[in-house]
């Protein structure tokens, strides 16, 4: 309902005023643009004048993710190989923000073409995390979990293939949905039956977030993998009462940091005081990893292949990593990474028919040094190479369900931690569901980070196109 107690003029320049105090401290939002965002709410209050309301995100500020391609605006991807580039298109999403009546602020930052969960890049240095900028924020979505942890924006979108909307949400104590395969159409992509990357949400709320999802999760014919459209602002026909639930707490066995385990261990009572059955319960992923490395380097192959060719030395090493992985792989390799996700996923139908949802952490360990690449070690065991610490969401991926990051405490550092409500596939809604029953219980989304009273310069300046 509109009773314009404010006008979209009137919030986009608090968000603004937001904008240019905070984020010289945090390095959030690397493309600034008040001048396209003036005009998208003017656009918005003249036509509530004419008594015409554009859609579900009338007016709302809005942050899009630097390697979703924004017209007129510069999409870098957080390379210097694109560091000038201007599309004259939007991706899906982001254009079915702005019509739905979003006004675009700018761009969030993300590692180079998102490869890994640690946000920075040659062009502009890292995002740091504003419950501690001496750690990271998570990544490869870092800039727009930032964003909205720090009220610079009450939504944003993401992307999210090995956990990067889940990993940094985690981080920044929002949160962030990685939908089922199609949910969420994805145009333009270099394979259009591809089912490990995937668009989704990031707010403060889960309703926030529930809000965005109708707005971006429609079928489109130009996209190869649809799903049907579902309601995400339906209310809940029963409570979470009598729900079953696996809890896991390594999700077959991966290593967890203490730290971790010790801030979520609470939820499983928290869980049962809502009602649910609550049963520790492993899921097999056998396979997973495999397969996830093999049909992750192959995309890489094939969408970074001719960079690599033609401007190697502008190549960050976990890029060059994937691609050298891809060209190394041949159609045996190719064919059991295939067999292996299909068992995967049919012992994971199993699993979830015995039981609603799965619930596990969605990080194996805090936040870590914001100076440092990827954390070598978890809960003492060596990490070989750049994303293995991201198993626990990765191995998720490959199965294609939907899965959220929900805050859930905070260590005795002061770091965010969060739950994984992983669901059956499909039922997207019902994780949103589940995840408001706890949302409403533990009000850990309340707690903001402090903000900086000395910012200061990190990275490079952002240029406004």
């Amino acid at each position: 309902m509109v009773t314009r107690q404010v006008s979209a003029r009137e919030v986009l320049e608090a968000h603004l005023r937001q904008v240019e105090r905070v984020n010289p401290a945090v390095n959030a939002v690397v493309t600034f643009v008040p001048e396209i965002a003036h005009a998208m709410a003017a656009r918005a209050d003249e036509s509530i004048a004419r008594g015409v309301r554009l859609g579900p995100l009338h007016g709302l500020p809005a942050l899009h993710k630097d390697l979703a391609a924004t017209k007129d605006i510069r999409t870098t991807q957080g390379s210097p190989i694109f560091q000038d580039d201007v599309p004259t298109y939007n991706t899906l999403v982001v254009q079915r923000m702005v019509d739905a009546g979003a006004v675009t602020m700018g761009k969030t930052n993300t590692p180079e073409f998102g490869t890994g969960s640690q946000t920075y890049n040659r062009l502009f240095g890292a995002t740091r995390n504003p419950y501690d900028t001496s750690v990271t924020c998570g990544g490869s979505s870092g800039g727009a979990a930032v964003a909205l942890a720090c009220g610079m924006t009450p939504i944003a979108d993401g992307s999210d293939m090995a956990g990067s909307l889940r990993n940094p949400a985690s981080y920044c104590n929002v949160v962030g949905l990685r939908p089922s395969i199609g949910r969420v159409p994805v145009w333009p992509v270099p394979q259009n039956h591809f089912t490990l990357g995937a668009y989704g949400a990031m707010a403060r709320t889960v309703g926030d977030l529930a809000l965005q999802m109708q707005v971006i999760a429609r079928p489109d014919g130009r996209a190869a993998l649809n799903a049907p459209e579902v309601d995400f602002t339906r209310p809940p026909e029963r409570g979470v009462e009598g729900t079953r639930i696996a809890w896991s707490d390594s999700l077959d066995g991966l290593p967890v940091d203490e730290r971790i385990s010790e801030t979520l261990a609470p939820a499983k009572q928290v869980l049962r005081d809502l009602g649910c059955q609550v049963t520790d319960r492993e899921p097999d992923f056998s396979g997973a990893d495999e397969s996830f490395t093999i049909l992750r380097a192959a995309y890489y192959r094939q969408a970074f292949g001719q960079l690599f060719r033609d401007r190697p030395d502008d190549l960050g090493d976990s890029t060059k990593w994937e691609i050298e992985q891809g060209l190394m792989l041949t159609v045996d390799d190719l064919g059991r990474a295939e067999a292996l996700r299909s068992e995967v996923y049919d012992r994971l139908y199993g699993f979830l028919t015995e039981y609603r949802f799965l619930v596990a952490p969605v990080t194996q360990l805090p936040p870590f040094d914001v100076n440092e690449p990827w954390p070598k070690t978890v809960a003492g065991v060596k990490q070989t190479y750049y994303r293995e610490w991201m198993r626990i969401c990765s191995r998720v991926t490959l199965a294609g369900l939907p899965a959220i990051a929900l805050p859930f405490g905070f260590t005795s550092e002061g770091h965010p931690t969060g739950l994984q409500i992983i669901g059956r596939q499909g039922d997207d809604v019902g994780v949103l569901h589940m995840a408001a029953a706890l949302e409403a219980v533990t009000g850990t989304w309340k707690r903001r980070p402090p903000m900086p009273s000395e910012p200061r310069q990190v990275g490079l300046p952002a240029r406004v196109v």
